[in-house]
């Protein structure tokens, strides 16, 4: 018996509004949503700014009363999480505003989740690791304002999180987990510190990079039931848009955002291109480095990045899945060189007279480049990783399989051993 192939294509993001002001406009389009009582999650690193009183601010401005929650954990953990929604579990709210980098924005959707359909956390958590339970309704609404460019969480269904126990991260996706809306004013994040800058700007480009890549939407087997369709589908001519239009943008203006986080045109288009990257990815989905990159942050022992408030070891999201990014896309240039090659092309890689598999490979020594650029970690070993611990990382990344089932080539422990093993060093 046949297996009859994947035909359909489902585009869902959250609501958008963007430009420089789109701040103010908070309190207006919570209060539309028919909300009277707001929980404003928040970075607390932005009371510093005034960033917090903008919006408790706009939000007050249309009758809304706010109670705030900013005890909120960078790169957030099953324990961070549980702990944040039993802080608030007793304050009425009816909305939720989140304001800050992927870790807010992920701490709020799981408040959301974990106050209105109360469980253990690791019931929801994508399986193998946790019970992949689906999220049993819709949730309360949920506008998502970023600080940072590059996580998308205000556009996608997925949050993020390190499953402490196991020394791993891993995800929670399901839709109802995706904000009702995000407000993308890249005024909120010219006071993102360089190495911030970076990480995120990273993470755009894996997003993007991976969900052009991925194994396509059409080579995968069509649900019987529609409710079955899986969050990420591959591939696809929609997801391809907004994923070729963030490496574009990406590639142009994250060295500028670094070296001058005041240029509104750089910023500006650099929120553009991570809300572009996590449309792309939350249709078509990643592989292979965001797969690797969850045993890399989840493993890590003394590393202490430059430039975040934390005084605990912690590898960044988006430095992790950068750091196997180059070994990544050698590996998988053999399965679409041509996507390959665009992708370098848009980094900026003049690929005339090359071979279409040369264009292919050059992708690796671009995005390396731009990684020296950053004045990134040069690979796993500057975290402080050797060839011992690539065991317990291949196992770690093995555990992705909702990950691990998009990689556009037929993949092996063994592969993921030899990616492991180029990226100790990267130049």
């Amino acid at each position: 018996m046949s297996v009859e192939l994947e035909t359909v294509i489902p585009l869902s993001t959250a609501k958008m509004k963007f430009g420089p002001g789109a701040t103010e406009e908070v309190g207006y389009e919570v209060r539309i949503l028919g909300a009277k009582r707001v929980l404003l999650v928040a970075d607390k690193q932005l009371w510093q700014f005034g960033l917090i009183d903008r919006v408790k601010n706009a939000l007050e401005s249309e009758g809304l009363s706010v109670a705030i929650y900013d005890d909120v954990h960078v790169e957030p953990t099953d324990e961070s999480f549980t702990k944040a929604a039993e802080a608030v579990r007793d304050t009425p709210f009816d909305a939720i505003v989140a304001l800050g980098g992927g870790s807010t924005i992920d701490t709020a959707k799981a408040i959301n989740l974990l106050t209105t359909y109360p469980a253990d956390i690791h019931d929801y958590i994508n399986k193998p690791i946790g019970k992949g339970k689906p999220v049993p309704g819709p949730l309360k609404p949920l506008v998502a304002l970023p600080t940072t460019a590059g996580t998308g969480s205000e556009t996608t269904p997925t949050i993020a999180l390190e499953v402490v126990s196991l020394r791993v991260k891993t995800g929670m996706s399901h839709a109802y987990n995706r904000p009702t809306m995000a407000i993308v004013d890249p005024l909120n994040t010219m006071t993102t510190p360089p190495a911030v800058t970076a990480s995120a700007g990273l993470d755009v480009f894996t997003h993007a990079a991976e969900s052009y890549t991925i194994k396509p939407y059409n080579v995968r087997p069509k649900p019987q039931d529609p409710g079955q369709r899986p969050a990420y589908i591959g591939a696809n001519p929609i997801s391809d848009i907004w994923s070729e239009k963030a490496l574009e943008w990406m590639g142009k203006y994250l060295r500028r955002a670094y070296y001058n986080g005041y240029d509104l045109e750089a910023r500006t288009y650099m929120a553009l291109a991570a809300s572009f990257a996590g449309i792309g990815f939350g249709t078509a989905g990643v592989h292979i480095p965001h797969a690797l990159g969850y045993p890399i942050a989840g493993m890590i022992r003394d590393w202490v990045p430059e430039g975040y408030a934390v005084d605990h070891p912690m590898v960044p999201h988006g430095l992790a899945t950068a750091l196997t990014a180059p070994a990544s896309f050698r590996f998988t240039a053999p399965s679409s060189p041509e996507r390959h090659a665009r992708i370098a092309q848009l980094l900026g890689v003049n690929t005339e007279g090359m071979s279409v598999m040369e264009a292919a490979l050059s992708l690796s020594d671009a995005f390396t480049q731009l990684m020296r650029d950053l004045d990134c970690p040069n690979g796993l070993s500057a975290l402080g990783y050797t060839e011992a611990d690539i065991p317990e990382m291949v196992e770690g990344g093995w555990k992705q399989q909702r990950l691990l089932v998009g990689s556009p080539r037929p993949l092996t422990k063994k592969d993921l051993a030899r990616i492991f093993e180029e990226s100790m060093v990267l130049w």
